[in-house]
């Protein structure tokens, strides 16, 4: 049985947070919501599709997971429905919360607008960033190099002039250092880009694309292929080829289609 998490209240926390024998101020800031708290904590739970833990189609327990987390229901519902509009969990009349199990159409809808906002943003910074930005994606793509093990790799240059063959051993990946390392390369290319109001569409839809992407990326020979369309999508970027970065992230997440189907 799961350990039991104690999470406080805001009163709680105030509480806890005035001394003794000091005088608390005249005004103070309130902790975050108890029910923002909790949604993380089920977020992170339901990314990270541990076996009969919170599984894509499963029922959500409430009062077994109030009883987790030694609260009522009420914050715990609050939060299932900043969940449901994520589109992580789905409300079902009479019958209560579930999973959102990601159907082919689902993920045939998020990948073609991810594809959309992404390669256009991809597009902005080709041309727009600046070459101190354009140096930090490259670090970040090397960090993503580096957490993947290769055999047969040959020398490539920072313009991408020469061909790269690249075999990787799943076996021996650490998949969630790919996976935040990849995530970071593309939110920091959506930041350089600066449009807000596309960064929220994103990020909600990358909510949804996590509920099936470690399938995706861990079938066999998919992850090669990540990293030689990351290559190609940096080698476009240094070249300053508007045009070439947003074909190359486009057929990126074409690739992640095709794998996540």
């Amino acid at each position: 049985m799961p350990a039991v998490i104690q999470l406080k209240t805001q009163s709680e926390a105030t509480l806890d947070a005035e001394a003794p024998n000091m005088q608390a101020p005249a005004h103070t800031l309130s902790t975050k919501a108890l029910y923002i708290e909790v949604a993380e904590l089920l977020r992170q739970r339901i990314f990270k599709r541990t076996a009969g833990d919170l599984e894509p189609g499963s029922w959500i327990d409430e009062l077994k997971l109030a009883e987790e987390y030694g609260i009522s229901r009420t914050p715990l519902r609050e939060a299932l429905k900043v969940l449901a509009t994520e589109g992580l969990v789905t409300m079902k009349v009479r019958r209560g919360a579930y999973v959102t199990e990601v159907s082919e159409q689902d993920l045939t809808n998020v990948y073609h607008l991810l594809s959309l906002l992404e390669s256009d943003a991809a597009g902005v910074v080709a041309s727009t960033a600046t070459d101190a930005q354009i140096t930090e994606l490259g670090k970040l793509h090397e960090a993503l190099e580096a957490a993947v093990p290769e055999t047969g790799k040959t020398s490539k240059s920072k313009q991408g002039s020469s061909q790269v063959t690249t075999q990787v051993t799943t076996q021996a990946i650490d998949p969630e250092r790919f996976f935040s390392i990849n995530e970071q390369f593309h939110m920091r290319l959506l930041e350089i880009a600066n449009n807000r109001w596309r960064d929220q569409m994103v990020a909600d839809l990358r909510k949804v694309m996590k509920l099936n992407r470690h399938n995706s990326l861990l079938k066999t020979g998919r992850i090669a292929e990540s990293l030689e369309e990351h290559r190609a999508i940096m080698q476009a970027l240094y070249a300053r080829d508007a045009a070439a970065t947003v074909a190359a992230m486009k057929a990126h997440f074409k690739s992640g289609l095709e794998a996540a189907g």
